[in-house]
This record gives structure tokens, C-alpha cells and sequence, in this order.
């Protein structure tokens, strides 16, 4: 067990290495379906995952829906992917099962169950590719929580989720399709976090099952990465000296002056809220997870500070650099935390959060419910068919507001000497 454990603590280790060279999947115009269980049916790491891709724009005119249902498992979701999903018509698919196919068992009682799995994990991906699905990216199961679960020995059904992780990677080599390492980016970030504020902080829920949005937040990271995106939110290159600024896509200089840059961007860098002082927020996760690093980087480089070293204020928020520091570029996104897209950020978090709440009824009530209209309603099948128009209307007019959320947001750069 322990031998594993470290294996998914080296494949975390190793996995940004190799996917760093991996390409973008994702094309302008693409529809990503995120789907797995109750884990996804919470609507926070796919709300994490579509909040990135509308704001941050790793490509033009993207999207997500989300497919979690409660207590499913593979074989369930397989015999419902063609009802429930199909006809939303994705481009992308990103899966997340295993909590539930492992039954809650040690490994060594799981093995009927874990077959089970790759059966039906290899039938996913294939129907998938059958009804036009382009791309896919199969994850591992998550973790449970080593302080707060206790259905039996976490680290026994942690070993459990670990070979589930393993059979999921052979799937997708076998079908050519990316692997997500959620088990293991959730396993390395868990240990950090519970080093610094001990065993007993939750980072897979309190139930030691369904996380906070610091657990999602790493999952989030894991399928981003596995998607391919780069991370480069932007850049902004500033002479204090001449008095100008360059800035890449997405963002444009207002104007520009010795001690001060006006910006509008409609590109925003990742936010990451603090849910109140919430021990499980996002942003408590942020300094365990190389988010900024890999997916959030957006770059001011200075030159001709105005002294060795200086304030730099940004919004309401100020810190001191040291100018050399700046010569070389500083992430703006990992030193302000708090910044002036914060508010607009979460704006579009709130617009992809009613989004996916209609996503789940629309899935488990709605689309479940057809077959039963023409099961006692026979000869009514064009009324059905107009329903399920009506369902996916609804949705797309969902999508288009959370795409509309992105707004352009202004914000100022100013600098002065200590």
C-alpha cells in the first residue's frame, strides 16, 4: 500500500513535466462535458474548470456543461450516456468515476468491481468517440480525506482509488485519449495542507468524501493541465523611463506614463476566493498547488524602475519589489491575490454556477424524464422530441450568459520610488 501511495506521490511529481509539452485539446468553439458523480454534481470543480475557460480563454468561444448525478458509477453513467449527454452535443469530455465502482472496499475485496470498472470506463470512451466526442480525457478518482473519513481505513480505500487510477490511465493509453492524475495531484496537495494545519484539516470534506473548494480547486488543476492549457493569462512590458507600456492579447493600454498604466483587459487572470475565512477555500489551497504557476501567469516586467526598489499598486492592493525583480518579470496573478478582476471574476462565477444548477436538473429530471412521457403517452413522440428541444434551448441560452459574463475590466498599474 505504502509502495503505491509513493508511486501516485511520483507520477504527481512527474505528470506537469510531461504534460507541459503536451498540446492545447481544446479549439475555438468547443463544448467540454464534465462528467462523474456526486463529487461533480457539488458544481465546484466544473464551475472551476468553465470559470478558467471563459475567463481566462485558453481558447476562443469555449464552454462546459456538467453531468454529475450522485452516486454513480461507471456502468451507471454508460447506460445513460447516449439519453442524458449525447444530445448536448460536445466536443470534449472529461470523465471523473471510481469513488463509487470501488465500492468501499480494500483492494483486495474489489476486484470483481474493479473490472467492472474498466469494462465500463473502456465503454465510456468508446461511445464517446461513437457519438463524436473529438477529444477525451479520462481522470483518476480523487482521494479520501486521511483525517476525516471513516468508512473504513483511508489509506486501505485510498490504495483502492490508486488502482482505479491505474486502470483509468490504461484506458485512455489504450484509446490514445489524456490522463488527469486527479488521485495523485489530490494526494501530494493533501499531505502539504495537512503538514501545515494538521491531520484533521479537511481537504476531501468533512465526510472525507466530497471536498471543499480547496479539494476541487486541485482537481480543477489536474484536468486543466490535461487539456493542455499553457497558462499565459497575459503580459504586460512597462518603461518607466519613456513613459510606455506593451501589452499582449487580451489586454490594451489605456494609456500609459512614467509612474502609472491604464489597462482594459478581457482576459482576466484566475481568482481565488476565501469563502469567508473558510478553512477549505480555494485560496487556502493556492500556496500547495502550482495553479499560478502552471495555468495563471500573468506577467508585468518592469524596466527603468524608478529606484532600486518600489511600491507597485494594483487596484486597492500595494507590495513592495525590488526593481531588479521586476526587470525580470513578477507574476501579477500570484502576488495580488486580491486584484481589481476579483469582483468581475466573480461575477461569472455566479453566472456558471446557475448555469450548471439548471445542468443538473435539466440531466437527472428533465432528459430522464422523456422516456416515460412515450412510455404512457404512445403516438406523442413529436411532443417529446419538442421537449427535449425546449431542454437544450434553455441550456444553450445559459451558456451564452455565462459567456456573456466576461466583461471588459479597466484597471491601473502605478508605480513609485521607496
Amino acid at each position: 500500500m505504502r509502495t503505491r501511495i509513493l508511486a501516485s506521490l511520483l507520477l504527481f511529481l512527474l505528470a506537469p513535466l510531461a504534460q507541459q509539452a503536451a498540446p492545447l485539446l481544446l479549439r475555438p468553439g468547443d463544448k467540454l462535458a464534465v462528467c462523474g458523480d456526486s463529487i461533480t454534481e457539488q458544481k465546484r470543480y466544473s464551475v472551476f474548470i468553465e470559470d478558467y475557460l471563459l475567463a481566462c480563454q485558453p481558447a476562443a468561444n469555449l464552454s462546459a456543461i456538467q453531468f454529475g448525478w450522485g452516486g454513480d458509477t461507471t456502468w451507471g453513467f454508460l447506460s445513460r450516456l447516449h439519453q442524458n449527454v449525447a444530445p448536448f452535443r460536445p466536443t470534449v469530455a472529461a470523465t471523473c468515476f471510481g469513488m463509487n465502482d470501488g465500492g468501499y472496499l480494500p483492494v483486495a475485496q474489489a476486484g470483481e468491481r474493479l473490472d467492472r470498472y474498466r469494462q465500463s470506463l473502456d465503454g465510456i470512451v468508446a461511445n464517446f468517440k461513437a457519438a463524436g466526442v473529438r477529444d477525451i480525457v479520462v481522470g483518476s478518482p480523487g482521494v479520501v480525506d486521511t483525517g476525516t473519513f471513516r468508512r473504513l481505513s483511508p489509506d486501505a480505500y485510498n490504495e483502492t482509488l490508486a488502482a482505479l487510477g491505474d486502470i483509468a490511465r490504461e484506458v485512455a493509453e489504450k484509446h490514445g485519449a489524456r490522463f488527469a492524475d486527479v488521485h495523485g495531484a489530490m494526494l501530494a496537495a493533501m499531505k502539504k495542507a495537512k503538514a501545515k494545519y494538521g491531520p484533521d484539516h479537511p481537504v476531501a470534506g468533512g465526510d472525507g468524501v466530497h471536498p471543499g473548494a480547496n479539494g476541487h480547486l486541485v482537481m480543477a488543476y489536474a484536468f486543466l493541465k490535461a487539456l493542455g492549457c499553457d497558462g499565459d493569462i497575459g503580459a504586460i512590458t512597462w518603461d518607466c523611463a519613456a513613459g510606455r507600456a506593451t501589452a499582449t492579447g487580451g489586454h490594451r493600454v489605456l494609456a500609459a506614463t512614467r509612474t502609472a498604466v491604464e489597462l482594459e483587459s478581457t482576459r482576466y487572470p484566475f481568482c481565488f476566493f476565501d469563502g469567508g475565512g473558510d478553512i477549505a477555500s480555494a485560496r487556502r489551497m493556492v500556496e500547495f498547488l502550482p495553479f499560478n504557476d502552471d495555468l495563471n501567469r500573468y506577467t508585468l516586467v518592469v524596466k527603468n524602475a524608478p529606484a532600486p526598489r518600489v511600491k507597485v499598486t494594483w487596484g486597492k492592493a500595494a507590495r513592495e519589489f525590488a526593481a531588479a525583480d521586476l526587470e525580470r518579470g513578477i507574476n501579477l496573478a500570484a502576488e495580488f491575490l486580491d486584484n481589481p478582476f476579483c469582483d468581475a471574476f466573480a461575477r461569472v462565477h455566479e453566472t456558471v454556477m446557475a448555469q450548471q444548477a439548471y445542468e443538473t436538473d435539466a440531466v437527472k429530471i428533465l432528459l430522464t424524464s422523456l422516456p416515460v412521457w412515450t412510455k404512457h403517452f404512445p403516438g406523442e413522440e413529436k411532443n417529446t422530441a419538442a421537449r427535449q428541444e425546449l431542454i437544450l434551448k434553455k441550456s444553450a441560452a445559459l451558456v451564452a450568459e455565462s459567456k456573456a459574463s466576461v466583461s471588459p475590466v479597466r484597471h491601473t498599474l502605478a508605480i513609485e520610488a521607496l
